[in-house]
């Protein structure tokens, strides 16, 4: 079946607001949806082809033989479906997102590809149709899209690991989403106007994500790529045991702002007996294999509060902001107990 739209497809993206928006703030009112923590994927079949296509437009297919296998199975011929790839974790019951188990997956090795697929299989989950029965329907407007994308769904049986997220046209029903569902790893909700058309590559779509701020101690700083002055801050906090824990980094500063963070950080080098700056290696992802990683220790002893999402584990989701230096605490009171843990809440109600 020939397809009708330009492949690979940009998918429409959100613009962050502040609050979850009321269905009177725009002609014709919003459906609001949680909103997903894993890889924005647009899921397409056409005859025997099956593509996985990313936001960057980066094909993702040969990382997920079983989705690829369970479109083929069920999906029918000549779809696009908007989405995001997931794998999820834990016992039934108390199951949430797992992002580390997600990002390991893109690995160049067919043999570990396939043995991931097999322990940490990964699940897609719709939330837009652009093509249905070899049809373009970016030009519909999302009421009538999302009618399209459930009645496709009830011709796909479940048990294959293809969900359709849920929604709902009450701002008050999407708040209570906002709260409970972050206990299973999903980072807000999305606001999509009911009345409006597919954007390709556009911020159509409103997001509304989880805030917090918290202090953390900088140990350490990676220089900039450039080589002019810092280019990130790595940051930490005081576990139960008193034991220092990397919680991850923050950077994107101004030119000026990262050649003065080099003298103004000097006092506190680390410097072994023979005066040499103590430098480390940090992990490379396999995002950014290519990257240096190295960073020069610091001592523990300035702290920084930051905004950010999400705590996973013991490490930073998404941006970190700086958001002020902040002299008058002791590094010692930057614990990874400040940070407000949501309520477990399985993931499985969630894809009900």
């Amino acid at each position: 079946m020939s397809i009708p739209l330009e492949w690979p497809i940009k998918p429409m993206l959100a613009r962050l607001v502040d609050q979850i928006p009321g269905p009177a703030t725009i002609e014709g009112g919003y459906s609001y949806e949680p909103k997903w923590d894993g890889f924005r994927c647009i899921v397409l079949r056409s005859g025997d082809t099956i593509e996985l296509g990313s936001r960057n437009q980066r094909p993702l297919t040969r990382y997920f033989p079983e989705v690829v296998a369970a479109v083929r199975e069920v999906v029918p011929d000549g779809c696009a479906i908007d989405g995001e790839l997931v794998v999820r974790r834990g016992a039934r019951g108390a199951q949430r997102l797992d992002w580390d188990a997600l990002s390991q997956r893109i690995h160049p090795a067919e043999s570990r590809i396939t043995r991931l697929a097999g322990e940490t299989p990964a699940e897609f989950v719709a939330f837009d149709l652009l093509m249905v029965d070899g049809r373009d329907v970016t030009g519909e407007v999302f009421e009538r899209r999302r009618a399209l994308l459930e009645a496709l769904f009830d011709r796909i049986p479940g048990g294959h690991g293809l969900h359709l997220t849920r929604t709902t046209r009450d701002p008050d029903t999407a708040g209570q989403w906002f709260e409970q569902f972050e206990g299973a790893g999903l980072d807000g909700v999305v606001a999509k106007p009911l009345a409006d058309t597919y954007h390709p590559d556009k911020r159509a779509m409103l997001k509304i994500k989880h805030k917090r701020t918290a202090e953390a101690v900088v140990w350490g700083y990676r220089p900039h790529t450039r080589g002019i002055g810092v280019g990130s801050l790595l940051l930490a906090m005081y576990d139960d045991a008193g034991e220092l824990v990397p919680v991850g980094g923050v950077g994107a500063f101004p030119d000026a702002v990262r050649r003065s963070l080099v003298d103004d950080l000097a006092p506190l080098v680390e410097r072994d007996e023979s005066g040499e700056v103590v430098t480390g290696q940090g992990e490379r992802s396999r995002f950014s294999a290519s990257k240096d990683a190295s960073f020069v220790r610091l001592r523990p002893e300035l702290v920084v509060e930051v905004a950010f999402d999400q705590l996973e584990g013991h490490r930073f989701r998404h941006a970190v902001t700086l958001l002020r230096w902040r002299p008058d605490r002791d590094p010692e009171s930057c614990l990874l107990s400040q940070v407000d843990t949501p309520a477990s809440y399985d993931l499985a109600q969630v894809l009900e």
